[in-house]
């Protein structure tokens, strides 16, 4: 899959449903109206869709939510796809996680050939982290990550850097990461969807800012590391650990972007930051056969746009993305 610009669609992230047990302030609002279960893929949907991605030549998945972990016999997909792993067709096979649910499923995803896993973490702080999820647990969470560790999982922890909540603290995940032998990436909020009262200028933190902050206390040299994903990656002399930043904002990462997403109906979206998209569960459900959901796959990816529209500026009136982050996923 070549879209207009010459580049290779081979990354598929796929949100398995757009619940989830936190209501993190900077992703969705406290009291969200989740789809009607009519209007979700089933998962046996959501396999057969997948197989036609990387009968296109998908070679790394990507599941996300939402919490992926939440949606019902979710490890009977997991187990389907990874017949595509032991054949070869497909490289890897991942998740985007709260960590809510890894202590129930760490040991299974790990038997289905999963290897390693994003963690999105904002705070070590109880407190500050029951506030920025609303309904989390740091506990559970870290219960999780032990679990994972345990299973023989490689870990990344995601963190979104919001200004006046853990900008201060940044520096200590830095160095928790790197005694854990987790990899860390920091990310720039983006402005998807309705969060309630607070804006998204009130919670954006430039990455410039951020990685000048940390240069005071780390050496942070520039390496070639890639997951085939946006992030510009580091490496923290100190303690030895990998340091990545998504800046979709101050610098964006759409030269090389690799990757599509399909939400948990079925809708191809070609940018996340772009509203244009297409609808694949009508040809999934209305044909028998792959034809018409690869033709339509193909069509969208003739549309891939160069590049997304984020801005979050105090003199520019910020225009979110209408869909909440959970529904795209990751």
């Amino acid at each position: 899959m070549i879209d207009p610009f010459g580049r290779t669609v081979s990354y598929l992230r796929v949100s398995v449903t757009d619940r989830c047990d936190f209501r993190c302030t900077y992703c969705m609002s406290e009291n969200m109206t989740f789809l009607p279960k009519k209007d979700l893929l089933t998962l046996e949907e959501l396999e057969r869709l997948c197989n036609v991605f990387i009968n296109q030549g998908v070679k790394k998945l990507r599941l996300t939510g939402g919490e992926p972990l939440v949606r019902k016999n979710i490890m009977n997909l997991i187990a389907s796809l990874s017949k595509h792993l032991v054949a070869g067709r497909l490289e890897e096979l991942t998740l985007t996680t709260n960590g809510s649910q890894l202590s129930k499923y760490a040991y299974q995803l790990a038997d289905h050939g999963v290897k390693r896993l994003n963690v999105s973490i904002d705070t070590l702080d109880p407190h500050k982290f029951k506030k920025i999820t609303r309904w989390g647990d740091l506990g559970q969470v870290l219960d999780g990550l032990n679990a994972a560790n345990s299973a023989g999982l490689d870990i990344k922890i995601n963190t979104v850097a919001l200004k006046g909540t853990n900008e201060e603290e940044l520096k200590d995940m830095v160095n928790w990461a790197g005694s854990k032998g987790y990899d860390m990436t920091i990310i720039e909020v983006m402005p998807m969807g309705d969060i309630g009262s607070e804006t998204r200028i009130d919670q954006y933190l430039p990455l410039t800012n951020v990685r000048n902050n940390l240069a005071e206390h780390f050496t942070l040299e520039d390496i070639e590391y890639k997951t085939g994903g946006p992030a510009r990656y580091t490496r923290v002399k100190e303690t030895g650990g990998r340091l990545g930043f998504i800046t979709p904002l101050t610098h964006n990462f759409c030269e090389s972007c690799n990757r599509v997403r399909v939400t948990c109906t079925g809708t191809l979206y070609m940018c996340l930051g772009q509203e244009d998209a297409a609808d694949l569960r009508a040809p999934l459900r209305d044909s028998e056969g792959d034809e018409a959901v690869t033709a339509a796959i193909h069509e969208a990816i003739a549309r891939k746009p160069k590049g997304h529209d984020f801005i979050i500026d105090r003199n520019t009136p910020v225009e979110p993305v209408n869909r909440h982050m959970s529904v795209t996923g990751g």
